[in-house]
């Protein structure tokens, strides 16, 4: 659902798809079209999360089931990365495993403890097919791997164990949009 614009963008704001929405919890499908249909998708998800202050932001988030993913978001070092990817596969992981502070628009104004590996990289496509290789360490390492999981079909409340993950299901059953 389209709503509206966001000054100084192109893309329009869309419907936040909160946990407890399937899509989030399914695979999404590759994209097989490229256009100006992909072109205004991307758009869309660049002005919706920066509407909702995010530094990263799946397709299924805004009930789109396709892989594709935007991020707006700096590294350990305060490096900016903007960008977007098409069809991306995590095809590298390493480094140290962090534990670290995650939140997801999608379970808005929460965040627990979720271990990451502090490097990444990720292969994909642009919205014209160039392909692209997106690389980061420490947090855009996080961002990039959060990202590539919500593609798959999981958040990251799925990954926090322990007592932890009790506190975020408290946590989540009591917000005002809970429904997991």
């Amino acid at each position: 659902m389209r709503q509206r614009p966001i000054p100084g963008t192109s893309g329009l704001v869309r419907t936040m798809s909160l946990l407890g929405d399937p899509v989030l919890h399914s695979a999404c499908a590759e994209v097989t079209e490229f256009g100006p249909a992909l072109d205004r998708l991307v758009e869309d998800m660049f002005a919706t999360m920066y509407a909702h202050q995010g530094v990263g932001l799946a397709a299924n988030q805004i009930g789109v089931p396709q892989r594709v993913f935007v991020y707006d978001c700096p590294d350990d070092d305060d490096v900016r990365h903007v960008g977007h990817v098409v069809n991306p596969r995590l095809v590298e992981t390493g480094g140290i495993e962090l534990r670290g502070p995650e939140g997801c628009l999608s379970l808005p104004g929460l965040e627990a403890g979720t271990v990451r590996f502090d490097h990444a990289v990720v292969e994909g496509v642009t919205t014209d097919g160039r392909p692209v290789r997106v690389a980061g360490t420490g947090f855009f390492a996080r961002c990039l791997q959060h990202e590539c999981d919500h593609l798959d079909g999981t958040v990251y409340a799925d990954r926090v164990t322990g007592f932890r993950a009790r506190r975020l299901r408290r946590q989540i059953a009591r917000a005002p949009w809970g429904r997991a």
